[in-house]
């Protein structure tokens, strides 16, 4: 957190969403949108259905303790499908728009203003903004800023959110693709290496920036600090998709931010690790080496006009929480992963991933230690938040133990085809460590092997799916084997016509450029992008997930038998 807050307001304070507070109480009746005037549009509906009265009345202005949990009233059966339930209509009493005293997300000079003011200083920025639209609106937004001419070339780690792709189509750009590191006792990719980042900058020193998502999300990560450096030395910003790390530099046990590693614009999603709505997110921004004025610019275009007030205000109190707890904010999360994995270290048929060496910090950088990659210093940072686990044994895949958890009532964040991603937060308890732990021990029992698993000796069916880590690809993998750069991609909004495409199934496809974007979600990374030729090990890897039961985003063919893709030129 920054020292010195230069807000003018105390940090214990969360103005925007105590204006919603001051405007609810106010009782001012609306002629502004929006149309359903403080959720009243259904306030009128229950009073159309008899008995329901004196809860409307409570509704309206009077006690705010009660909760109406039952509509169906005296045999109006379709009651309870028209009226939204008590603590949404609460919730649409400070669903506001631009009035006074709300200030402006696009001009802000009030309560909007000090609560991103706020934001800069709880999480160490020169200037935070606020986004409703997830990290998608920051990562375009940033893409938009830096490619301030067509044909921009920006450097960008392969393995990105679709959100980056459609940022480098709107912005008309070229994009050099680095391979990530991938981490050799998981499989599992992490980020562009040192090496790779510092032959991108020599190769193409014209480029407008570097582009990279840390932590993946397995919540592996590693110091960015020397390509930041390398940037830097460029004159380039290094821009840093950091969606699963909005926690991160908050406690002594959670890994470094990258603002403190000097990157010069960092995405983060609050809604995914702190206490956000969803949607909520936020974008900060340190350094001399973005326009801020245009970004402002960008914002508005890639932000809507109309933004949700709630879903603001929700940024607002989850930077207060940490704002006035601090490191305490965490304590109940991290002691919740903690007794998790005291319970898992009894359960030897299901392993965890973390780092080799179990550092949570790369080793100094410098020019006497220039703490290379490869080896193990790609990943030497794990979220502590991210638990990620897998059946050492291999008779259930990530996808087969995610069914089994969700049987017996947890449901992970994903799986893949080994791992499956356990996401705790600080909001998590020592109940939910507890309740996992009993499904893990329900599955070992209900699984249990002819041989001990402590002899990692099973009897496996051809159905059942063994993996070996060095050989092992997950969705956010789709690397090739070429070299560690690629050769600048161009983007551009202009559509591939159906004339132009014909369908070919997902078993004959190598080989044709992709007219539409293979996205297996989550993680959301894609695999293929328009345009892009299809390899044999891509090709593969789509038909493989299929198989296992992965879900697709950009194929238009929902039973992911066929895929588009372009005529082959005569």
């Amino acid at each position: 957190m920054n020292e010195h807050n230069t807000s003018g307001v105390g940090k214990n304070r969360a103005p925007l969403y105590e204006a919603l507070l001051a405007y609810r109480d106010s009782k001012q009746r609306s002629f502004h949108v929006p149309g359903h005037k403080n959720g009243q549009v259904y306030y009128q509906w229950m009073q159309s259905f008899e008995g329901a009265g004196d809860d409307l009345q409570k509704g309206i202005g009077g006690e705010r303790n009660s909760v109406v949990t039952d509509y169906d009233l005296k045999g109006t059966a379709p009651f309870n499908h028209v009226v939204p339930v008590r603590a949404y209509l609460d919730m649409m009493e400070m669903d506001v728009t631009e009035i006074t005293g709300t200030d402006d997300l696009h001009h802000p000079e009030g309560v909007i203003k000090e609560a991103q003011d706020l934001a800069a200083d709880c999480f160490g920025a020169e200037e935070s903004f606020f986004l409703v639209g997830g990290s998608t609106a920051g990562n375009l937004s940033l893409l938009l800023t830096i490619c301030d001419e067509p044909g921009s070339i920006v450097l960008v780690q392969r393995n990105v959110h679709k959100s980056v792709i459609h940022g480098l189509m709107l912005a008309g750009a070229r994009a050099v693709f680095l391979e990530p590191w991938v981490d050799p006792e998981s499989g599992l990719a992490v980020m562009p290496s040192i090496e790779t980042v510092q032959a991108a900058v020599q190769r193409y020193p014209e480029a407008k920036g570097v582009f990279v998502t840390l932590p993946n999300y397995y919540g592996m990560g590693a110091d960015l600090t020397p390509i930041a450096e390398i940037c830097h030395e460029a004159g380039m910003p290094l821009l840093v998709d950091e969606a699963h790390g909005a926690h991160y530099g908050q406690h002594p046990e959670l890994p470094v931010s990258a603002l403190s590693c000097g990157a010069d614009g960092v995405v983060q999603s609050t809604h995914k690790m702190l206490a956000a709505f969803t949607m909520g997110a936020m974008l900060h921004i340190q350094g001399p080496r973005l326009n801020r004025s245009l970004l402002r610019q960008r914002l508005a275009m890639v932000q809507s006009s109309s933004p949700s007030y709630p879903v603001m205000a929700s940024l607002d109190l989850s930077r207060r929480l940490l704002h006035v707890h601090g490191a305490d904010a965490f304590t109940a999360g991290l002691a919740a992963v903690k007794a998790f994995k005291r319970g898992l270290a009894e359960l030897p048929r299901f392993q965890l991933l973390q780092p080799a060496d179990s550092l949570q910090q790369e080793p100094a950088y410098g020019h006497e230690n220039p703490a290379a990659m490869p080896g193990r210093q790609g990943y030497t940072a794990q979220d502590p938040f991210k638990v990620v686990i897998y059946d050492d044994t291999g008779v259930l895949s990530g996808y087969g133990l995610q069914q089994q958890l969700e049987a017996c009532g947890c449901v992970p964040e994903m799986s893949d085809e080994r791992y499956v991603v356990l996401l705790f937060s600080l909001g998590s308890t020592l109940q939910d460590a507890e309740h996992v732990l009993q499904a893990l021990r329900h599955i070992n029992v209900a699984y249990k092997l002819e041989h001990s698993l402590e002899s990692k000796v099973s009897v496996r069916t051809d159905s059942q799916t063994q993996i070996d880590p060095p050989n092992y690809v997950s969705t956010w993998n789709n690397i090739e084997e070429h070299e560690r750069l690629s050769e600048p991609v161009a983007f551009s909004l202009q559509p591939i016509l159906e004339k132009d495409m014909i369908g070919v199934s997902i078993e004959d496809c190598a080989g044709y450029r992709s007219a539409e974007m293979v996205i297996p979600y989550p993680p959301g990374i894609p695999l293929v992008y328009p345009g892009e030729r299809i390899s044999p090990k891509v090709a593969e890897r789509i038909r493989v997930l299929r198989e296992v039961g992965a879900k697709f985003q950009g194929i238009s063919d929902h039973t992911y038998q066929k895929l588009k893709v372009m005529k082959p030129e005569s």
